[in-house]
């Protein structure tokens, strides 16, 4: 069963909120009063909607902004996490690496050194072919180990 039209529209309010302004903090309950919803149905719809969660939707903005600055601006990485919405340049590090599989820096440098293609693709199709793909957690990306480590005995 799909979901109505008028949720649809307020649950658009909140996404283009998040979507124009990523660097705020969006918790739940100023989402659900943003759609005019209670805080357990806006969770529970956004997802069904977009396919991600409130939190998920809005990482996934966040780090899709950052490495767009990364790549365009000379901004050091501690402006480019203020400027996307983090609080600590550790937090950010972390959780972008987690996501991408690289450190900021390295992000940058790949990204310059790139030929410039994005010239013939238009930026919507750019920017969704470079979007993190975060239908996991984050802290079970972290959990799942890349091929050819190896665990170490812990006794």
């Amino acid at each position: 069963m799909s979901q109505p039209p008028e949720l649809l529209r307020r649950l658009l309010r909140a996404k283009d909120r998040m979507d124009g302004a990523p660097d705020q903090d969006w918790p739940v309950a100023r989402l659900a009063e943003v759609s005019a919803v209670s805080e357990a149905h806006f969770a529970r719809e956004f997802k069904k909607a977009f396919g991600l969660p409130p939190h998920r939707y809005l990482l996934t903005r966040r780090i899709e902004r950052a490495a767009a600055l990364l790549r365009d601006t000379d901004l050091p990485v501690i402006e480019v996490a203020l400027q996307t919405g983090w609080n600590s340049i550790g937090t950010f590090g972390r959780i972008f690496k987690d996501i991408t599989g690289a450190s900021p820096g390295d992000v940058r440098t790949v990204e310059r050194a790139a030929p410039p293609v994005r010239e013939h693709v238009p930026e919507c199709v750019a920017r969704a072919a470079a979007r993190p793909d975060l239908n996991t957690a984050v802290s079970e990306k972290r959990r799942t180990k890349p091929a050819g480590t190896v665990d170490f005995p812990t006794n």
